[in-house]
């Protein structure tokens, strides 16, 4: 229950904070094309450190690193709200949001390794399932509550109350229990390093390839899906269809939904839903982005095409959630503890790292095919559900296994 109570409450901090510097730096420079620079360049020290912060995950005492990462995360926003004024405010929050990513590339892996150390079977898929729901719930309220405390009280006051938020978190982790063992260390930092990189990667390609064949499936779905909902809803909703803000919100608000839904359905499924199916979640994420492509052909007016497309990719945020807490899990199930940590910070990379290249990719697409937008979920659509049957036979072999 602990790591619930801190997941919510750091996840709380984290998206109220990120929204309150995401609109102080567009309101001070004009510019969204600055912010996403900046973003991009925060996260680059998550994609670097995650496998060291595996590492260490491995080789410390987790409940104790969570502690001590949440403590830092308030401390560090504490210090920036402090230093901040209206001529450093540019390089207090791009230095902050470094800091946050070096921090969060050992966090992740530490609590993604969490989960199979103090659950066992299917109830590791269940207690995926709550922490992703508990990060669909905090993805929901967190910004709209957000936005209203920044616009009546403005950006250090939402920087203090995020602050708040990670104390609690990290006051919450000293109540974790978490089996240690400690291992012994031979050699340097660099060999102990290099010896763990090496024998996680052995693990993976050699002794267990499933896990890294499950990688590419999971990379493979967030490439075109979050390619497709990060780039294309604001694109179609706004730009294509012409509808307000307003409608925007409102999408979102239902992709959040839909979000939890699945991780809901992935904690009723977790004892019922065989390996092999995973095949038809990963097809049905293609069904589901092939209507919103065919109702931009039909002569039918934009509200209807903006029900369709709202129907269409809650219907896929759902799959999409299921099917990545059914694979974690997976992973999580089939790699031992002395390696988890290092495995689940492979996962993540590979997710980072694929992300940010969907949605350039989507970005070029969507502008190229502007007045024919199903040139792009269409076909889309269809590579997916292609794949989704190919991919049957790999399940039924890990299931075998």
């Amino acid at each position: 229950m602990s790591i619930i109570l801190g997941q919510l409450t750091s996840l709380f901090g984290n998206f109220i904070l990120k929204l309150a510097l995401s609109m102080y730096v567009l309101e001070a420079t004009g510019s969204a094309a600055i912010f996403a620079g900046i973003l991009s360049v925060a996260t680059i020290p998550t994609i670097l450190l995650s496998p060291l912060g595996g590492i260490l995950a491995d080789r410390a005492d987790r409940r104790n690193i969570m502690v001590v990462l949440d403590a830092l995360t308030g401390v560090s926003v504490l210090c920036a709200a402090l230093f901040l004024s209206e001529s450093n405010a540019i390089a207090v929050i791009s230095t902050l949001l470094i800091i946050l990513s070096v921090l969060s590339a050992f966090e992740t892996p530490t609590v993604q390794a969490c989960i199979p150390t103090m659950l066992q079977g299917d109830n590791i898929m269940k207690g995926n399932a709550v922490v992703n729901q508990v990060a669909s719930l905090s993805y929901l309220i967190a910004p709209m509550l957000g936005g209203v405390l920044y616009a009546m009280l403005g950006l250090k006051p939402v920087m203090y109350a995020s602050l708040v938020c990670f104390f609690i978190t990290a006051l919450f982790e000293c109540f974790i229990k978490l089996s240690y063992q400690r291992i012994q260390n031979q050699g340097g930092v660099l060999q102990i390093v290099k010896q763990d990189f090496l024998s996680s990667m052995q693990y993976i390609s050699k002794e267990q390839t499933s896990i890294s064949k499950m990688l590419l499936f999971t990379a493979f779905s967030r490439f075109f899906v979050m390619g497709i909902t990060i780039v294309g809803l604001p694109f179609l909703v706004r730009t294509v269809l012409g509808f307000s803000a307003k409608y925007y919100g409102a999408a979102e608000s239902a992709l959040a939904v839909a979000t939890i839904l699945g991780s809901i359905a992935a904690g009723v499924l977790a004892e019922k839903l065989k390996i092999h199916k995973l095949s038809v979640l990963l097809a049905s994420m293609g069904i589901f982005i092939i209507p919103a492509g065919i109702v931009f052909i039909l002569p039918v007016n934009a509200m209807i095409k903006y029900g369709v497309t709202v129907v269409s990719f809650c219907g896929m945020q759902a799959v999409i959630s299921i099917f990545s807490i059914f694979a974690v899990s997976i992973i999580q199930q089939r790699t031992p503890n002395h390696l988890i940590g290092k495995v689940m910070a492979y996962t993540s990379t590979v997710t980072l790292c694929v992300q940010p290249i969907g949605q350039i990719v989507y970005g070029f697409l969507f502008d190229r095919f502007y007045s024919a937008v199903y040139f792009v979920l269409v076909p889309t659509g269809i590579i997916v559900c292609i794949v989704g049957l190919f991919a049957m036979s790999f399940f039924k072999n890990m299931e075998k296994e």
